[in-house]
């Protein structure tokens, strides 16, 4: 097996990120706006903006934002509260400062309103990238990765050229140590077995399928399953059409276990992301748009993802780089600007599944060691974050993957 070294930026806590970002974080959508005015100058110099914007607390939301916020692409943190907001500001900055990294809470109502708390924040960056610039990259094994994958946008090509081209690259990167994560469980409803087949063990199996059973009894309540107008326009006749191709992204490994937001793999290998909250209905559909996804893939420690789309998506990420590998020839030539693998070239017999998988395989190793990708060159910043409802103990693994790894 060849040997690939990666570099990394190192973190405290042991880990390497492929990006020595800097997060702006509001606490709730009234400090929205003076979050993204303190980001606005900087956003071409690896600063980036999320945040939580309910009022009420949630444990899911807290613990989200402390997964995101001490990220192993992160190198500092600024946070902005209103002041009444239900979010425990002390112990989020607590939670960061004691990973290792910078951490300020900027509080409007204690700032003197908008503009005083634009300035402070905006002087508060200056700071901290002249104390993170002059981080070095050091040599990072490729057992230290994590990848997410995700597919939006989807058309009748995405199953048979993307997805699957997507699935050998986390094939190659399972046979290295890398672990590998793939969603959601709402688009594999009628892949269950299957999925189990390929288990690492019986209780593994079980899990899975009680996954996606969970989400087929989720979409039942609410009459809808995750099928989009566009997706019929683009040739998806079913869901079980759509979940095929959702499944051929995962590729051909051994499942190691499931994982819920924010839990962080034991070790390398692939895993399955249940995304589907527990427990009765309350906050609506479990994943209002694909930059929700990509939160709670970067909540499990994802470094960057791969986003296969056939209609053409434009989302990028804030945090963690987004590697769009378009599935339709007409789109990828239509949208090349956004787009950074043509994986339609399967469908028009110019490249084998083989051969594009190994493309986006190597261009991955390229965007981790510091290549932009063409969202990152676009400044495309996406984040969403809402609430959720997941049964305690919420952050750990399941018996099946091994050891905890608990907030």
């Amino acid at each position: 097996m060849d040997t690939i070294e990666l570099r990394g930026f190192p973190r405290p806590d042991g880990r390497k990120g492929i990006r020595n970002i800097l997060l702006v974080a509001y606490l709730v959508d009234c400090a929205q706006h003076v979050a993204r005015e303190i980001v606005q100058p900087f956003r071409n110099r690896g600063v980036h903006l999320i945040g939580f914007p309910g009022c009420f607390p949630n444990p899911y939301a807290e613990g989200m934002m402390k997964r995101l916020c001490t990220h192993p692409n992160v190198g500092g943190v600024l946070l902005v509260s209103l002041g009444c907001e239900g979010f425990d500001r002390e112990e989020l900055e607590q939670h960061i400062a004691q990973s290792g990294r910078p951490a300020y809470t900027l509080v409007i109502q204690k700032s003197g309103g908008t503009l005083r708390t634009i300035e402070a924040g905006q002087a508060r960056v200056q700071e901290m990238l002249a104390r993170t610039s002059g981080a070095r990259r050091v040599p990072m094994a490729l057992e230290e990765l994590t990848v997410g994958t995700i597919c939006g946008g989807s058309d009748a090509t995405s199953g048979i050229t993307a997805n699957p081209a997507m699935g050998r690259a986390f094939d190659l990167l399972v046979e290295r140590g890398a672990a590998c994560l793939f969603e959601e469980t709402g688009e594999l409803i009628g892949c269950e077995e299957i999925m189990a087949a390929r288990a690492a063990d019986p209780d593994v199996g079980d899990a899975l399928r009680a996954a996606v059973h969970k989400a087929a009894r989720y979409y039942e309540v609410l009459g809808h399953g995750s099928f989009a107008p566009g997706n019929a326009e683009g040739g998806l006749t079913t869901l079980e059409e759509k979940s095929m191709g959702a499944y051929s992204k995962s590729g051909a490994s051994q499942i190691s276990g499931i994982l819920r937001p924010g839990d962080l793999p034991p070790r390398g290998g692939l895993y399955l992301l249940d995304i589907v909250p527990d427990g009765e209905v309350r906050f609506g559909f479990p994943n209002i748009n694909d930059n929700a996804e990509i939160a709670e893939l970067m909540a499990c420690g994802s470094h960057l993802l791969l986003f296969s789309t056939g209609r053409g998506s434009v989302v990028g990420s804030a945090i963690s780089p987004v590697i769009k590998v378009c599935a339709h020839p007409e789109t990828f030539r239509n949208m090349t600007e956004d787009m950074d693998v043509d994986a339609g070239r399967i469908l028009e017999n110019r490249a084998t599944l083989d051969e594009v998988g190994r493309e986006i395989f190597d261009l991955l190793l390229r965007v981790a060691s510091g290549q932009a990708t063409k969202s990152e060159q676009l400044l495309h910043q996406e984040f969403v974050l809402t609430y959720k409802p997941f049964r305690p103990p919420l952050f750990t693994t399941v018996p099946a993957c091994g050891a905890k790894n608990s907030l």
